[in-house]
């Protein structure tokens, strides 16, 4: 009798405080911030801030994307927050080959915001501008190579739909080939809630 309980007070009371226990040990911290910089993103000559914070308690070490807009009087505000426009730094866990993409840098140039990735044979990245309320993707350039003297660039300008890409050797130099499509998409990606590669295009 005493050990049915025994378990039933286990079950009811303690079993539930394990439960809560292992829940909070997963959530997020972003305990580590990478980087932070300052730059006009709104066009209203104050510097805007943008900060990448990192959390690296979690397996898959993601990042947190922050934008502030700078207040006239004081302060800033909160306009973005994109816990995937960065690709984690683990994406399969710490315990998995590595994918060979690792975030690099971003910078603020002219009201443009760019994202930059480096890949074992190359980079992308992602030009995002504010415009119409939102944060809209203007660009997207991809540079990888295939290991064996094939080097394939990608840029599509989002903002005039035109998509250029280029392979050549890059022992040589020698043009494989060199194309041009018109894509027009409407209206253009917003960078909340954005994701690398979400598309065929980008």
């Amino acid at each position: 009798m005493h050990k049915k309980i025994h378990l039933l007070f286990f079950i009811a009371v303690l079993l539930p405080a394990l439960t809560h226990s292992q829940a909070g040990s997963s959530k997020e911290t972003f305990n580590h911030i990478i980087l932070t910089i300052k730059g006009d993103l709104n066009k209203d000559k104050l510097p805007d801030s943008v900060i990448v914070l990192q959390d690296t308690l979690n397996n898959k070490a993601p990042y947190r994307l922050k934008i502030f807009f700078k207040n006239a009087d004081a302060g800033y505000r909160l306009v973005i927050q994109n816990d995937s426009a960065i690709e984690a730094e683990f994406p399969d866990g710490k315990e998995s080959m590595l994918t060979g993409s690792r975030f690099s840098y971003i910078q603020v140039k002219a009201g443009v915001l760019t994202m930059n990735t480096e890949l074992l044979r190359g980079y992308y990245e992602y030009k995002f501008r504010y415009q119409n309320g939102y944060f809209a993707m203007i660009g997207f350039k991809q540079n990888h190579s295939d290991g064996d003297g094939n080097a394939t660039t990608t840029e599509f300008n989002l903002s005039t739909g035109v998509q250029l890409e280029k392979i050549e050797r890059y022992d040589t130099g020698k043009i494989i080939s060199s194309t041009k499509k018109k894509i027009k998409i409407n209206p253009l990606p917003n960078l909340k809630g954005f994701i690398p590669f979400s598309t065929t295009l980008y």
